[in-house]
């Protein structure tokens, strides 16, 4: 008799962006003449940038004909683009070597598929509120977890707790949920005590682009011995509006051990068996981002989002609502207006101002009374959006 894998049964039945999704449209369904303006989930808005287009085209005629048709490529990823790659970090004094760079189908895949390569006796840490994906995957193999409070008095950005030993730690810098973003300093300590506990890092990178001070890591590698102790995930997502797309990478280091094992030839081996590579089609999209023409135009883009986000602080401001994010990140995160729920505010919101968030409660327990909005939709909709939201809730700031 075949048996299922029990741990499923411990993780939430609805994940929770489908559950705002699904909320969403029951709202609109019963109620169908309103304009609903969905600020919740992280997806981007603009379209690629015309460097990528084109660089989609010439792959795409590539494959017509016999002399430039590409099969099955490298699992760990085309050599032109992780030579971009190595020239991107190197621009932020972070020295790679090719070898040490795998292309994916994204972050949020890389990050789950990671722990195949780590025993299932690690003991994960993970700040709360939390991206739910860094739970799920953890609950799915039967780890145990721990929890590191985030709230507004270390301004959701948590330093180690000697008293806590962890193996596996999960950080997120610009974070999300709540848009924090970790200084050198704060970074130079988590990297001290992974390398005391023999912990490895996971670090999400996805939203580095987003950093608007130099003075601000945007990589954990320009931290002093992070080669040994981390792992780091990024994205063309939230870079490039790759969401559709689907195109990542993945930074294991050759100086990284563990057990006197290097974790780059386990995770070379995982990817190799587990995985079949990413398109050349969509690699040759992707490197055409690090092209002059392709930073100068996903920095129109990226900035398109920034200014959204101004848009979100400056009501958030005037009503005195506490928050943080939105200088270094997509993501703003405040405070429930009169000390609603995160629940009760989504509903309030949604029948008030017909503006989709996302609450904070989904992200953990310190999410409890909070609430994330995105910088990604268009100009016209996030102005809309915060005029409502400032005509429903001016006065319960």
């Amino acid at each position: 008799m075949a048996h299922i894998n029990a741990n499923y049964l411990n993780i939430k039945e609805s994940y929770l962006f489908s559950e705002v999704a699904n909320r969403a449209n029951k709202y609109k369904a019963e109620n169908p003449g309103a304009d609903v303006i969905r600020l919740g989930i992280g997806d981007v808005t603009r379209p690629l940038c015309p460097a990528v287009i084109e660089a989609l085209h010439s792959a795409v005629n590539d494959m017509s004909e016999t002399e430039t048709f590409k099969g099955y490529g490298p699992e760990q990823g085309y050599g032109f683009l992780k030579e971009s790659l190595r020239a991107y970090y190197a621009e932020k004094g972070v020295e790679l070597d090719i070898d040490e760079i795998f292309v994916s189908d994204g972050a949020k895949s890389d990050l789950g598929n990671i722990l195949d390569i780590f025993s299932k006796d690690n003991v994960v840490l993970v700040p709360d509120p939390v991206y739910p994906v860094y739970v799920d995957t953890n609950i799915m193999d039967g780890r145990k977890i721990v929890y590191l409070s985030a709230n507004e008095s270390n301004n959701f950005l948590p330093l180690p707790d000697e008293n806590i030993k962890a193996d596996l730690i999960y950080i997120c810098s610009p974070n999300n949920p709540t848009g924090a973003c970790y200084n050198r300093e704060q970074l130079t300590q988590w990297v001290a005590y992974a390398r005391k506990n023999n912990s490895v890092i996971l670090y999400d990178a996805a939203y580095e682009c987003f950093v608007s001070d130099d003075s601000l890591p945007r990589s954990i590698y320009e931290i002093e011995g992070a080669k040994e102790c981390a792992i780091e995930f990024c994205s063309f997502s939230k870079t490039a509006g790759f969401t559709g797309t689907r195109c990542g990478y993945t930074v294991v280091p050759f100086a990284l051990e563990r057990d006197g094992h290097k974790l780059n030839k386990f995770w070379l081996r995982r990817q190799t068996t587990k995985f079949n590579g990413v398109s050349y089609i969509v690699q040759k999209a992707a490197a055409a981002v690090f092209t002059e023409e392709g930073k100068k135009q996903i920095y129109e883009n990226i900035n398109y989002y920034k200014e959204n986000a101004k848009t979100i602080t400056d009501t958030l401001d005037r009503l005195g609502i506490w928050y943080c994010g939105g200088k270094h990140s997509p993501y703003i995160w405040f405070r429930c207006p009169d000390n609603m729920g995160s629940w009760e505010f989504f509903d309030a919101l949604l029948s008030k101002a017909n503006v989709v968030g996302t609450p904070g409660e989904g992200f953990g327990e310190n999410g409890k009374g909070y609430f994330r909005l995105t910088s990604f939709s268009t100009h016209e909709n996030t102005k809309e959006a915060m005029k409502r939201f400032e005509k429903a809730f001016g006065n319960n700031g």
